[in-house]
């Protein structure tokens, strides 16, 4: 594990972070948030979301050009204080960090090093978290060498994770990770989830942990969905207090699936209390802005 005492900053990353400054002012979430008294201030809860975004493609009905003024409107409705994306492309991620504007950053580097490739990169509303320390590793044997592939996966893989300050809170301390696991071979989503594991066990353990990734399996029904669990994570759609209607969260621009298949999560370890989550169904006019649907929860770290 690198060094936590400071921020990991290898230079193909930072040189991605240095064009990508994120983002902007949303307005009002299509679920609202919980409200948290004056007592409940160091609990007020703090809004994940997963999003899988659908690469920036040229290709009709469902291009980028079309579906970037959906997916700006449903983030400004959202106002996730924290979001990892899966599948955005560098020019995609910048065109989200202008329509988010300056009250947004964002940490990721491209799969295949720096800007190339697909990310998965998190947002994070620069008012309310600071982040302390960050790194991208590669899901492969060599997890440090950039774009490995060693487990016969359709494309290199990534984790990125920021250790978090949460300004709202005194400046406690929380991890993020966000990843994409493999679509195409279930060992290498295995392998995958084994990894995570042992890097989830290698940071502070004292630290709230929350993951977030598209994991292409559904939830409760997959090896790799047990794995993640076994590492000391929870479910927050299980655990929520409060959850809205169930959907399958791929649904590839056709009907949306009741109670389908959830291969996108948020994890997070067993402190972490989750006041509501959701999954998204946000169109405009029958466009939606990817073939996933978000995944939100609003969580206090305990």
């Amino acid at each position: 594990m690198p060094n936590r005492s400071r921020v990991t900053r290898r230079p193909v990353l930072k040189a991605a972070l240095a064009a990508a400054a994120v983002t902007a002012p949303l307005s009002s979430t299509a679920l609202p948030a919980p409200s948290a008294s004056a007592e409940e201030h160091r609990a007020r809860p703090l809004g994940v979301m997963s999003f899988n975004l659908r690469f920036a493609s040229s290709a009709e009905p469902n291009s980028w050009a079309v579906r970037r003024p959906v997916m700006r409107a449903l983030l400004h409705r959202a106002h996730p204080h924290v979001m990892g994306t899966q599948e955005g492309l560098y020019q995609q991620l910048r065109d989200i960090d202008s329509d988010l504007g300056p009250r947004y950053d964002w940490i990721g580097t491209g799969r295949q090093g720096g800007s190339r490739g697909e990310f998965s990169a998190i947002f994070y509303d620069a008012r309310r978290l600071s982040p302390a320390e960050h790194h991208t590793f590669w899901l492969s044997g060599t997890p440090e060498v950039i774009g490995s592939n060693t487990w016969r996966a359709a494309f290199p893989r990534v984790v990125t994770w920021v250790r978090f300050r949460d300004l709202d809170d005194g400046g406690r301390e929380f991890y993020v990770l966000n990843t994409h696991f493999d679509h195409a071979r279930q060992s290498a989503r295995e392998h995958s989830a084994v990894l995570m594991a042992q890097r989830i066990a290698g940071l502070d353990r004292s630290l709230p942990v929350v993951v977030t990734g598209d994991f292409n399996v559904a939830a409760h029904r997959n090896r790799v969905y047990d794995t993640m669990l076994g590492a000391g994570l929870v479910d927050t759609w299980d655990t929520a207090a409060e959850r809205g209607a169930p959907y399958g969260t791929f649904h590839g621009y056709k009907p949306l699936v009741p109670n389908g298949d959830r291969i996108d999560w948020i994890l997070a370890t067993p402190g972490v209390t989750t006041r509501r989550a959701a999954i998204d169904t946000f169109s405009s006019d029958g466009q939606f802005p990817s073939d996933h649907l978000p995944v939100q929860a609003w969580v206090t770290l305990g």
